[in-house]
């Protein structure tokens, strides 16, 4: 009898169960059962089975890894395996204090699987965070980038982090042909990262990995209007112990969008290779992609003050012309590398190169009144973006009387260059527009002598270095954990003259501070599916960026400290999983102000919260993922106190998704329904609170078939709708700026291994 997905799914689910069970129970080859049963001496069986899957890397993607297990101070080849349901992972990656089971991290974290990338045909790092209600996108769909709000607070592309590393990944956005998991540290990790991320919280990228058996899955996509998409994963591991992995995933995908004459080009490869010995691991990852959009949406569209936001209009309409564009390629490398010097002690290193092109013109409109009439702005700023990373450390378990004990420490060090301007400011006409009924440009844009983004000079650069310490102890048999460490910063900031002559290159910006900033956490498990913790953690994080639109643009501000008090709660039901956390954030508040259009650091943002989340399965047939996030966020100590009280603008209080999928095995074997809602509630769009910008609530729906078919290999048919009700909305109005959501999207795939 052939196996269906679900089937699939519930012996993958009983073997994680049965893991702890088998392992201790595990008895000789040549035992028997109390019946003589033959075909009940499968219990080795199962015990190698078991071990593999808990030490899966590629989920339910590719099986389980191989080669010799790493302890638990190592983590290349640990990352957890899918939680009941497949949807979520059990643990994440915590940085420098190494894998943890989401049970025992005295943080709020996700991490969301390649299986839910799938289910859901996600295409960008943007469309899977929306899974989690504390996480919304800050761009455009039809942008050339990612960005996001986390618990509140900006977090762009630039600070994802890839396999741990910071500037590996493309600082615009992230696409998933090589991804296995997306990791969501939510919020400051100076402790766990190297200070680096943002305060609100950090993503991480975890790349595939080969796994047990051989994977070549040929998956071609169609999304509406007319984009046409295949992708190749191919993974295999060879050697006398199969200690060499080779991960390689391809894709291409052009036609044009929902969006009126968007027009998208994109190409995507990733190779992964890794080794696993006895007491060496190592990996080493190369990532590449180019996007060529036509007629690109702007993330920096503005309205003026003294009006109510008019509603937002059809996600299809365009004021971009179709002469825009937005032309970009990313490289990245990383490498990671780690040796047992002991049994219960890891020393690693690791290390990554990101270069970033991206050539654009495009336009951005400011909305005038409430009838929607607004002037439309162009642009023209080549630029590059470089990043250097690297970090080496250790980690050690040991125990002192009684008390045991998890030492880290580890040192890194990044570093972000930027390069642009270099060439005379063009001055481009503005013109009238509506954002209901766009007009095109009548005139011509000359775009002779084009200064390409690889010919820019350095315009500024950030270069971030750290030390960090910390020791996790544990009492009562491990029930009670308690982390006291802290992090060494030292940021580097400064800007340069780029503008030809003599003096370019001349520093006109540079700010040099450091501080140590602590972090406590502290676990306790009241039961063993039951844990109450608690943190406090600072960050010293790097400072804004004004943006292009603004009349100080490109000025760079000081790094500033920030500060998270949190309280939470996790349950673990077996199959079901229910957490809650309680936080306060504090963090200096950037804004660019709609009179003057000058982009400042004016006063304090305080965030207070409480997050509820849900995952798992629920009995056999459905798995659900979801939860609701409640913010009030607040500004304080405003120039002059005039703000201060306010709602900070684009924050909303309420956030909630939910997602399920069913399988109805009764109707048609194989086959499964899959649905998500997501709601945002209404934000001010000013610090005044005087413009409102109304809530929404976006409905997906899709359904999958699952069959065995040539080769007696899986094939999966999906089919998925975005916004099914075509809901007209602004995905995000923060840091002044206003971002339409994506209309009503059609996406079939069917996925064939061979």
């Amino acid at each position: 009898m052939t196996e269906t997905k679900a089937t699939i799914r519930l012996r993958r689910i009983l073997l994680l169960t049965a893991a702890p069970v088998f392992g201790l129970l595990a008895a000789p080859a040549s035992a028997q059962t109390a019946t003589g049963d033959p075909g009940a001496i499968l219990l080795e069986t199962v015990v190698v089975e078991a071990d593999e899957a808990a030490n899966a890397n590629t989920g339910s993607d590719a099986g389980s890894q191989t080669g010799a297990a790493a302890p638990p101070t190592g983590t290349i080849g640990t990352a957890p395996a899918p939680y009941a349901g497949g949807l979520v992972a059990t643990g994440v990656r915590l940085g420098a204090l190494g894998n943890k089971p989401f049970i025992d991290t005295p943080f709020s974290v996700s991490s969301f699987t390649n299986e839910l990338i799938r289910d859901q045909q996600a295409q960008t790092l943007g469309e899977v965070v929306l899974n989690d209600a504390s996480v919304r996108n800050d761009a455009s769909a039809f942008s050339e980038r990612d960005s996001f709000l986390i618990r509140g607070f900006s977090v762009t592309n630039l600070d994802t982090a890839f396999d741990g590393l910071f500037y590996v990944s493309n600082p615009r956005r992230s696409y998933l042909e090589g991804i296995e998991q997306v990791e969501i540290f939510k919020g400051p990790t100076a402790l766990l990262s190297g200070g680096v991320g943002r305060v609100g919280g950090t993503i991480n990228l975890v790349p595939k990995r080969a796994g047990d058996e051989p994977l070549t899955r040929l998956t071609t996509t169609y999304t509406s209007e007319s984009v046409v998409w295949p992708h190749l994963d191919f993974g295999r591991r060879y050697g006398p112990n199969e200690e060499f992995g080779i991960r390689i995933n391809g894709s291409y995908r052009k036609g044009d969008t929902e969006l009126d004459r968007n027009a998208i080009e994109v190409g995507v490869g990733t190779l992964g290779l890794d080794y696993r010995g006895e007491r060496a691991r190592a990996t080493l990852d190369v990532i590449y992609s180019n996007q060529d959009l036509t007629a690109p949406v702007s993330l920096f569209n503005e309205a003026a003050p003294g009006f109510d936001i008019p509603d937002a209009p059809n996600g299809r309409t365009n004021t971009a012309n179709s002469f825009e564009f937005n032309n970009s390629e990313h490289v990245g490398v990383a490498t990671r590398f780690e040796y047992d010097i002991f049994d219960n002690t890891t020393i690693y290193a690791a290390g990554g190169i990101g270069d970033y092109k991206e050539d654009f013109l495009s336009s951005s409109y400011r909305i005038e009144n409430a009838r929607g009439d607004a002037t439309n702005f162009f642009a023209i700023q080549p630029q590059r973006i470089e990043g250097k990373t690297g970090e080496v450390g250790a980690r050690s378990t040991f125990e002192t009387f009684g008390i045991g004990h998890e030492v880290t420490i580890q040192a890194t060090q990044a570093l972000n260059e930027l390069y642009r301007g270099g060439f005379p400011r063009r001055s481009f006409p503005s013109y009238r527009t509506n954002i209901y009924n766009p007009v095109p440009f009548a005139g011509t844009i000359d775009l002779r002598n084009y200064p390409f983004a690889s010919e820019r000079p350095l315009f500024g650069d950030l270069l971030s270095s750290s030390l960090a310490i910390s020791d996790t102890l544990s009492v009562f048999d491990d029930r009670l954990q308690l982390t006291f460490g802290g992090r060494y910063q030292n940021i580097r900031s400064r800007s340069l003259d780029p503008t030809p002559g003599p003096t370019q290159g001349d520093v006109t910006f540079f700010d040099d501070q450091n501080k140590i900033t602590p972090a406590f956490a502290a676990l306790f498990q009241v039961t063993e599916a039951f844990s109450v913790y608690g943190n406090y953690i600072e960050a010293l994080t790097e400072g804004p960026v004004a943006s292009f639109r603004a009349v100080n643009a490109g000025q760079i501000f000081p790094p500033s400290v920030n500060e998270q008090i949190e309280v939470g709660a996790k349950y673990d039901l077996g199959t079901f999983a229910v957490t809650a956390s309680l936080f306060e954030i504090e963090q200096p508040s950037p804004f660019t102000d709609p009179v003057t259009n000058v982009f400042s650091v004016s006063g304090r943002q305080v965030n207070r919260g409480i997050e509820l989340t849900a995952f798992g399965e629920v009995f056999d047939s459905l798995r659900l993922l979801g939860g609701v996030t409640f913010l009030n966020a607040e500004l304080d100590k405003t120039a002059g106190g005039l703000f201060d009280g306010n709602d900070v603008p684009g924050i909303a209080d309420t956030q909630a998704n939910i997602y399920a999928e069913y399988d109805m095995d009764w109707l048609l074997d194989g086959f499964s329904v899959n649905a998500r809602a997501i709601y945002t509630g209404s934000v001010f769009y000013d610090q005044a609170n005087l413009q409102k910008v109304d809530d929404w609530t976006r409905i997906d729906a899709g359904l999958e078939y699952a069959f065995v078919g040539p080769f007696e290999k899986e094939v999966v048919v999906r089919g998925n709708v975005e916004n099914v009700f075509d809901e007209n909305y602004y995905a995000s109005a923060a840091r002044g700026f206003l971002a339409t959501g994506a209309p009503r999207t059609y996406t079939v795939s069917t996925a064939i291994e061979f």
